[in-house]
């Protein structure tokens, strides 16, 4: 059971099933403004102004829910209206994509009914085709909002309950957002640190959460601009959800 799973990131939820309470991701910090004493409030500002103007993220996390574990990793790229996910843990693959008109899935059986949540028979109708989610369903909409831009607005936490310190890294100076989520009768204690860039924009670059029970997740954050396009697959390598969930 995913210990970090968040709604604005697929990769979690459906892997592993658990959902735990989002997290929140106008003014780029500018060189002068650095200098200036800053509170967990104006970083988060100036976080969220600079994400809006960005038109993609690459992410790389990986994923130990205990220390016993096998760790799942997870490769994105989220763009305006596009975006891309794929998941492995050990044998066990998955990807998503999502463009404007449909969302797409495919995996091994192993990933499709583990990660997905499909049936075994569900899996061999799919095969290694990919399963194709219309514009409009509510399908759709789950895989489309963890893939685009819209989800990087949930990357930074509230201001109240939020912490700020200041590092240096490999010669960049880095603030440093830190935060826990109380445990409840189902999961344990969660503890959030996340980097902004202290330099420029003040845009995400790490974070680590930490599970009082041992598991740990890291999130990368890159090429933070980038284009992202996905193309649709071949028609032919297709088959709509309704015909393998009907």
């Amino acid at each position: 059971m995913d210990l970090f799973a968040r709604p604005n990131i697929p990769r979690l939820a459906r892997a592993l099933g658990f959902v735990t309470a989002a997290l929140v991701l106008p003014i780029a910090l500018s060189a002068a403004a650095t200098a200036i004493s800053q509170t967990p409030s104006s970083v988060l500002t100036a976080a969220k102004a600079a994400i809006a103007e960005q038109s993609g993220v690459h992410l790389v996390v990986t994923v130990k829910p205990s220390s016993s574990s096998a760790t799942e990793t997870v490769v994105g790229d989220w763009g305006t209206t596009s975006g891309m996910e794929s998941f492995s843990l050990g044998k066990t693959t998955m990807t998503l994509e999502a463009t404007p008109t449909y969302g797409y899935l495919s995996g091994n059986s192993a990933g499709l009914t583990s990660m997905f949540g499909l049936t075994a028979a569900q899996a061999k109708k799919v095969g290694k085709d990919w399963v194709s989610f219309k514009a409009g369903t509510s399908e759709y909409s789950d895989v489309v909002a963890g893939l685009t831009m819209s989800s990087a607005k949930n990357i930074l936490p509230k201001a109240k309950g939020t912490k700020l310190s200041t590092e240096v890294a490999k010669g960049t100076k880095l603030y440093v957002l830190t935060w826990s989520v109380a445990a409840t009768s189902s999961t344990p204690k969660l503890s959030y640190a996340l980097t902004v860039s202290a330099v420029g924009k003040a845009l995400p670059v790490e974070e680590i959460a930490t599970a009082s029970s041992g598991g740990k997740e890291t999130v990368m954050f890159s090429k933070w601009g980038e284009h992202v396009v996905v193309s649709a697959p071949p028609a032919s390598s297709t088959i709509a959800y309704p015909k393998i969930s009907g």
